[in-house]
């Protein structure tokens, strides 16, 4: 029999009716920077930024980890794509940047309409609540490199900062208060930790009493964008600095934007940890150093703030209807 590439598992019609269906959708992520259509071989962005002296771009890219076993496992796909960029978002904006525009990378063994669809619409969704364009991506058939029913998904972020306006932390000095702001779970990162924990105990779809839902549906909350918190309080005086709390945990992530000479002093203890968190230490006997430095309990992002300062960033947010809370402080090491 003679042999082609469809037979061989990739099809091309319908990874190109897959990009050409999506086309209304991604135009709709669409800003003025924007000067190319999807399906070229790259994506053109306008570079004149009229409203900065001296711009700075900031990248960052990043994928979801393991945290897609339990989408697999739930059969439930349109939010992994928030937690993408929502995560990417988040690691330009705790210097200060607006997003510009995302790439995605989308691979799966055999591509599925109704499942990529659902992923590239939830990238979509978060593109436009962040107001970044979409502005290419790739979409890769790959048979023999992942189970059925599976993928990677994996982006891209340009954003810019005015250089005067950067928030790199080098304000930072001893007594500074540290201020949470809660996440909405475990974000993106523990997963590997978190499955072996769980999925020893229950099934995906069992209802936790503790955790007042399903356990997939806890696993699967979306990791939440901090761009219009970020963008409330940074350029409130005595705000000196900003960590997005992901793998690695809260003292680890903040201590990237401490300078030398200084250290961290936390209180472990000041803040009630979601349900979540403590259903796998106890059930894993997991050490507390290890959920503090493999989990963000409870804490997606850290602020960094003279003590005068530190009250009213803390109205400002407040103002947001978030709930921020005191964890620590910066002291001398």
């Amino acid at each position: 029999m003679a042999k082609n590439y469809k037979s061989a598992g990739v099809n091309i019609k319908v990874g190109n009716d897959f990009v050409e269906n999506l086309k209304v959708k991604v135009r709709s992520t669409y800003n003025d920077g924007v000067v190319s259509e999807i399906g070229a071989f790259s994506g053109l962005f306008d570079g004149r930024f009229k409203d900065y002296k001296h711009p700075l771009l900031v990248a960052s890219t990043d994928g979801v980890g393991t945290k897609l076993k339990v989408a697999f496992m739930m059969n439930k796909h349109d939010t992994i794509g928030e937690d993408l960029v929502n995560h990417c978002v988040n690691d330009i904006a705790v210097c200060g940047a607006e997003p510009l525009f995302f790439l995605d990378y989308f691979a799966i063994g055999k591509l599925n309409l109704n499942v990529g669809e659902q992923v590239i619409d939830g990238v979509i969704r978060a593109c436009r609540m962040n107001g970044c364009a979409l502005i290419g991506g790739e979409t890769a058939e790959m048979p023999g490199i992942y189970n059925d029913g599976e993928y990677d998904l994996a982006g891209t972020i340009i954003g810019v900062v005015e250089k005067s306006k950067l928030i790199d932390g080098n304000k930072i000095s001893t007594g500074d208060n540290l201020i949470a702001i809660p996440s909405t779970g475990l974000h993106t990162n523990g997963y590997s930790l978190a499955r072996e924990v769980l999925f020893e105990r229950y099934e995906v779809d069992d209802f936790i009493e503790e955790l007042g839902m399903r356990l997939g549906d806890c696993l699967l909350k979306v990791h939440r964008s901090y761009l219009n918190v970020i963008k409330a309080v940074k350029d409130t005086t005595g705000l000196h600095g900003i960590a997005h709390i992901t793998g690695g945990g809260i003292k680890d992530n903040t201590m990237r934007i401490i300078p030398k000479g200084l250290d961290l002093e936390i209180d472990w203890f000041s803040w009630d940890r979601p349900a979540i968190f403590q259903l796998i230490q106890r059930l894993g006997e997991v050490s507390e150093d290890e959920m503090r430095q493999t989990f963000n309990l409870g804490v997606g992002l850290v602020i960094v703030a003279s003590p005068r300062a530190t009250e009213k960033i803390m109205n400002l947010l407040i103002d947001l209807n978030e709930k921020p809370f005191l964890i620590g402080k910066v002291v001398n090491r």
